[in-house]
């Protein structure tokens, strides 16, 4: 194995990546599959892409459990229509006592669920016809489940059969459905016409791109749905196996909080805190509030440090991590280091300790080849953090941009209408007793909102 973690340029070529698939994660199919109602031996099975983890975890979930029993129900009318149609009008059966043909136990949990379907008298069309109505009704309560990068539109559609109310639209459906029906993923129904796409639930990055195709769109961001290869994450396990206490040392200036947070949530979480002693960040305050909350997303121990600096075009960012640095190993007895930073200054402390192990993480765009060759012939291993799954680093972009919303509102809102109605009595003359004015409050002001118009700006509303 050469000295950098893993550096295939091929892969990051995005037209190649967009035609195979590599280093794709499995996110975004599991949840689509648990919801259309992918048998749960295809999650069991680890050679298929759906994850058993993320049935767990949506089987939890009442609002998915709701679309996946709905799903599963529809497509087992579908696959057999003409059995259960003639069951129904000849034998009098309902749902409940056709076994063979539809799956009780979805039935069951439906009816846990608060959802009740069987009819009396009813035929598969008319059954069709109400699961598509509770599907239209429901699948919205699944968006949250899916990252905001992800158009949900998109996603909406596969579960909405076409012209799904009327029995024209549901036979056209069935017909289409039960003549490719080795097409379709898993043999579930969806709403999907790319029927030559083999297995559209093979991983994130195929399914992603042929649903934005599906709708004459083109899924850029790669880097989303793709995750750093096998070859990459064992260069960071064999490091940190080698090591007796690892610290990371960030250089918040040159290092982005949310390729960092991609990085470690895509790693084995119990192989860093067995021996990552602590993450030192080192701050200036000109960088990204994100740094603040990292600590909120990890569990490893954050040691935040915010340089201030004498001169204001000057940063000690650098000087503070070299110092630390040597702190940590001379004092603390640290032997590694994980060095999170694109800048070639820190060559000088690489080549200045040649007794201490690194490895560092850089992004591609940002660190040049004059330092990648340093690192490769000095035997240091680096590896991209860019390479890493960005998809669910959801979290804290939202809590981070929330935190900052909150800080402007504050700042911009910060006012106590109990003294502005006081002021409006004494400038109209106004002569209020206090119950008028208790009502008044309770009437006009409580009830206030903020109206916000589609360019954004925001005025306060009283009440009426």
């Amino acid at each position: 194995m050469n000295n950098q973690a893993y550096d295939d340029t091929a892969t990051r070529n995005p037209r190649k990546a967009y035609t195979d698939y590599e280093n794709s994660t499995y996110t975004v199919v599991s949840k689509v599959a648990y919801l259309i109602g992918v048998q749960k031996r295809i999650f069991e099975n680890e050679y298929e892409p759906p994850k058993m983890e993320w049935y767990e975890k949506l089987h939890a979930d009442k609002n998915a459990r709701i679309v996946r029993n709905l799903c599963m129900i529809r497509t087992a009318l579908e696959l057999n229509f003409k059995a259960i149609n003639n069951r129904m009008r000849f034998d009098m059966c309902n749902l409940h006592s056709l076994p063979e043909y539809v799956p009780q136990d979805s039935l069951n949990e439906l009816l846990q669920d608060g959802i009740t379907i069987v009819r009396s008298r009813a035929l598969p069309a008319e059954y069709i016809v109400d699961i598509n109505k509770h599907i239209s009704n429901r699948i919205n309560n699944c968006k949250s489940l899916f990252p905001l990068w992800l158009k949900w539109e998109y996603v909406r559609k596969l579960f909405l059969m076409p012209d799904g109310l009327n029995k024209k639209g549901i036979k056209a459906a069935a017909a289409d459905y039960y003549a490719n029906k080795n097409k379709y993923p898993y043999q579930v129904y969806i709403n999907w016409s790319y029927m030559d796409s083999g297995n559209i639930l093979y991983n994130d990055k195929k399914f992603v791109s042929l649903l934005y195709e599906a709708n004459e769109d083109y899924f850029t961001d790669l880097s989303k749905v793709s995750d750093a290869g096998n070859l990459t994450k064992a260069g960071i396990y064999k490091f940190l196996d080698k090591s007796e206490r690892v610290v990371v040392v960030v250089d918040c200036e040159n290092s982005d909080p949310y390729k960092l947070y991609a990085t470690l949530n895509n790693l084995n979480q119990e192989a860093l805190l067995n021996k990552i002693c602590k993450i030192i960040l080192y701050d200036d305050i000109h960088t990204t509030s994100a740094w603040k909350i990292l600590e909120r997303f990890t569990q490893i121990p954050i040691e935040h440090v915010l340089i201030e600096r004498i001169k204001e075009n000057k940063s000690l960012v650098d000087i503070r991590l070299t110092t630390g640095t040597c702190r940590e190993y001379y004092q603390n007895n640290v032997d590694s280091f994980i060095l999170v930073s694109s800048d070639s200054d820190y060559w000088g402390l690489i080549s200045a300790m040649p007794e201490v192990r690194f490895f560092v993480m850089v992004e591609s765009e940002k660190c040049s080849p004059t330092i990648k060759n340093a690192l490769i012939n000095a035997g240091i291993s680096y590896c991209y953090i860019d390479d890493f799954c960005t998809g669910n680093s959801n979290d804290i972009k939202v809590a981070a941009v929330l935190r900052e919303v909150r800080q402007k509102l504050d700042q911009a809102f910060h006012l106590n209408v109990r003294d502005i109605l006081d002021e409006a009595c004494r400038a109209t003359r106004a002569d209020m007793t206090t119950a008028e004015k208790n009502q008044f409050y309770d009437k006009y002001i409580k009830t206030m909102h903020v109206d916000i118009s589609p360019n954004g700006e925001a005025t306060i509303v009283l009440g009426k």
